[in-house]
């Protein structure tokens, strides 16, 4: 199956937005727009959604600290998305699928574990995992199409690891360091977690 045929789980931008778009991570009312997209979601070929912001395709965004570190990662040249290639992620997590409502989980945990287990490979356990809020920003075509789910996992381990090497470098990386390594960076997203969340825990 092609990338543009694959079913990505979509809601109408008019019903996550009923009460107005906003710019960033949304830290307040994360309940009501989870209820909105459970409610309201469906399955849409990936191609037909890629460009139009009408739909917002949903996206498990999975933030991994170990004590003081932040694992972030690097999409290389030979990444998928070519859109991406250069710069810096810290989020953990893609595309949920049809696939996904299966599990006997609700659609949107089962597909935030099933990335999480196809993405990184992890040698600890998970000590504390909850929601941070909905980024969302429509400055540039990519982001626009897309609303991350921001999740704060914390480990008991450093030993992750990202499984395909050949598309994405990772590393753990402190706290008070992030602002540096991204500053020239050109992803979105990893600077809007820094700015309105990571940011605000440096002591």
């Amino acid at each position: 199956m092609s990338k543009d045929d694959e079913k990505v789980l979509v809601v109408p931008a008019e019903v996550i937005f009923n009460k107005g778009k906003w710019q960033g991570l949304k830290k307040d009312n994360v309940d009501y727009y989870l209820d909105l997209i459970k409610n309201n979601y469906q399955f849409k070929k990936r191609g037909d959604v890629e460009t139009d912001p009408s739909w917002q395709q949903i996206i498990p965004y999975i933030v991994f600290s170990f004590e003081s570190k932040y694992f972030i990662y690097k999409y290389l040249l030979k990444a998928g998305e070519q859109r991406l290639v250069d710069t810096y992620q810290i989020g953990v997590g893609g595309h949920i699928n049809e696939i996904d409502t299966s599990g006997s989980r609700d659609v949107l945990e089962e597909g935030m574990m099933r990335e999480w287990s196809e993405e990184v490979e992890y040698k600890g356990n998970i000590l504390e995992r909850k929601l941070i809020g909905l980024l969302s920003d429509d400055s540039r075509p990519v982001e626009a199409v897309h609303l991350g789910l921001v999740y704060s996992f914390v480990g008991d381990s450093p030993e992750i690891s990202i499984k395909e090497k050949d598309k994405m470098k990772g590393e753990l990386v402190e706290l008070k360091d992030i602002e540096e390594k991204i500053k020239d960076n050109d992803g979105i997203w990893i600077k809007l977690v820094y700015r309105d969340y990571l940011s605000k825990l440096i002591k």
